[in-house]
């Protein structure tokens, strides 16, 4: 049986997606570097991430999370080392960034590329939070300890994702073509994806 209010779940699940946030920035960033490949893989790791917190919300570990101030930030600050960490490797990196989207891709680039985005997303408590608060909107009272409900509602949210940052992840692709002609826009654009991390970092540490 779908949840309540299943058809406005999904335009409001739409609105939020594509409100742009720390998923949409790590997708574009994947994209502009590497190319479409590159982001698309981001955009499957970040979905899973948030299939990961739909486990998490349906079985009840988000609320742990959400109760306990320890354990709520030592997920958050991991999320910010690791990003952190993301970061510092395209500042200290001396190449343009167009240097590794010409190399051919190996199944190693693709697996950074989607755990980098699973880790990501698995590392914001933001999100399991936000689950917690949106989806019982949609589930009846008396299906709310029903993990079902969940599972439907967090795999719809991750459907929804997974297209709309495939079209962020074109769109991009293209930008990135037509930048590379310009000799010192690569390393630039690495610099510059380095400081996104870590703005992304600060963002999730201050809030």
């Amino acid at each position: 049986m779908l949840p309540d209010n299943f058809a406005a779940f999904i335009v409001t699940a739409g609105i939020f997606i594509m409100t742009p946030g720390i998923d949409t920035m790590f997708v574009l960033n994947k994209s502009i570097a590497n190319g479409k490949k590159s982001g698309i893989y981001a955009t499957l790791g970040v979905n899973t991430g948030i299939l990961i917190h739909t486990f998490f919300a349906a079985l009840g570990f988000a609320v742990l999370i959400a109760k306990s101030a320890l354990m709520f930030a030592i997920v958050k600050y991991a999320g910010v080392v690791y990003l952190i960490y993301l970061g510092f490797l395209q500042l200290k990196k001396k190449q343009d960034l167009f240097a590794d989207a010409a190399k051919p891709e190996g199944s190693n680039s693709k697996k950074n590329d989607f755990f980098s985005g699973l880790f990501t997303n698995t590392l914001n408590p933001k999100v399991a939070l936000f689950f917690l608060a949106f989806f019982p909107q949609f589930i009846a009272p008396t299906q709310i300890e029903d993990p079902l409900p969940f599972i439907l509602l967090g795999v719809t949210y991750a459907i929804l994702g997974v297209a709309w940052f495939s079209i962020i992840t074109l769109f991009a692709s293209i930008f990135s073509q037509k930048v590379k002609a310009k000799p010192t826009a690569g390393l630039w654009l690495t610099k510059f994806s380095g400081f996104i991390f870590i703005i992304m970092a600060i963002k999730i540490a201050i809030t």
